[in-house]
């Protein structure tokens, strides 16, 4: 069986070929298979493309691939599927967290049928920072439907040939293929992993970057928010009436009790900011149409290094 290994890489001029050759190393343990490996540039400031040219000039089972600006992590995963040629594709990190021993559990996980199989990492080496924006991020996708509940979501994941093929029917400019993959499958499992830590370098994930995330999961696939809206109006209405009431019984009660302006201003900034947070949240499912419409590119590729036979490639 072939199982190909993709990698997004950014930032990794240091770890990238540590990463590369431990996977070979492991490969060499497991001669039942053989490997492809895709490494995705996503622009990274720093020199790791010519680490990538290096390491294909060495390995005609190796592909690099160059975007034309940083689309993110997600994008760049996207950006690999085209090359895929194994019966199984493997997701992992540039930074060395992810152990390559893992591959072959995660392939094997998929032999028995599953078509998307997450490590499941007991002991977490991420940030405190990390791990409670990361279980955020997962909460809010379970609420909206966009990641099975019972599975525990990383970037050390497995893919189906089925669910490669799938993905690349995804066009959204705005990228969550989890979302899109709960509409392909409901085969999802987990296998526990030993999560390491980074060989250099530290998460380049920043508060911007997940805030992004968190907008994805909650408009991507999903009419959630729409309802959670529809549901805050009719509180805001509720909570309206019943103050009217109570206005109207007080007066009766007390007649010379003012309501004050205290509380008319209140309650103005109580509906205004619901009115608003409805609007926004129309605004942004409004936006997304018009830029997906628009034909808005996933990503771009700039350069494709394929092995020994080395060429450019412009898309």
């Amino acid at each position: 069986m072939m199982i190909t290994v993709a990698i997004p890489c950014y930032g990794s001029e240091n770890t990238i070929e540590k990463v590369v050759q431990e996977i070979k190393n492991e490969f060499k343990k497991h001669p039942e298979h053989s490997y492809q490996i895709i490494l995705v540039n996503d622009c990274s400031p720093d020199n790791v493309f010519e680490k990538i040219v290096g390491i294909c000039n060495e390995d005609k089972n190796v592909i690099g691939i160059s975007l034309s600006r940083n689309y993110g992590q997600a994008s760049a995963k996207l950006a690999a599927l085209e090359y895929v040629d194994g019966d199984v594709l493997v997701y992992m990190d540039d930074d060395g967290q992810h152990p390559a021993s893992g591959i072959f559990t995660l392939a094997d996980k998929i032999s028995e049928g599953y078509d998307v199989v997450y490590a499941k990492f007991p002991h977490k080496k991420h940030s405190f920072f990390k791990r409670i924006t990361s279980s955020l991020n997962h909460k809010i996708s379970v609420i909206n439907g966009n990641s099975p509940g019972d599975v525990s979501v990383s970037s050390f994941m497995a893919y189906s040939r089925m669910v490669v093929d799938a993905l690349k029917n995804y066009k959204s400019p705005f990228v969550s293929a989890g979302g899109y993959l709960m509409h392909i499958t409901t085969k999802y499992a987990n296998v526990d992993m030993e999560h390491r830590d980074r060989f250099h370098g530290s998460s380049g994930y920043t508060l911007k970057k997940l805030l992004s995330l968190w907008l994805n999961s909650f408009t991507n696939f999903s009419i959630v928010p729409l309802r959670m809206a529809s549901m805050l109006g009719v509180f805001s209405s509720m909570i309206g009436f019943v103050m009217g009431i109570v206005t109207v019984v007080r007066k009766f009660i007390h007649p010379n009790i003012s309501a004050g302006y205290s509380s008319t201003i209140s309650v103005i900034l109580f509906i205004g900011g619901i009115i608003m947070l409805i609007m926004g949240f129309l605004g942004e499912y409004i936006g997304r149409i018009y830029m997906t419409v628009s034909d808005l590119p996933q990503y771009n590729i700039k350069t494709v290094i394929k092995g020994e036979d080395t060429e450019n490639e412009s898309k």
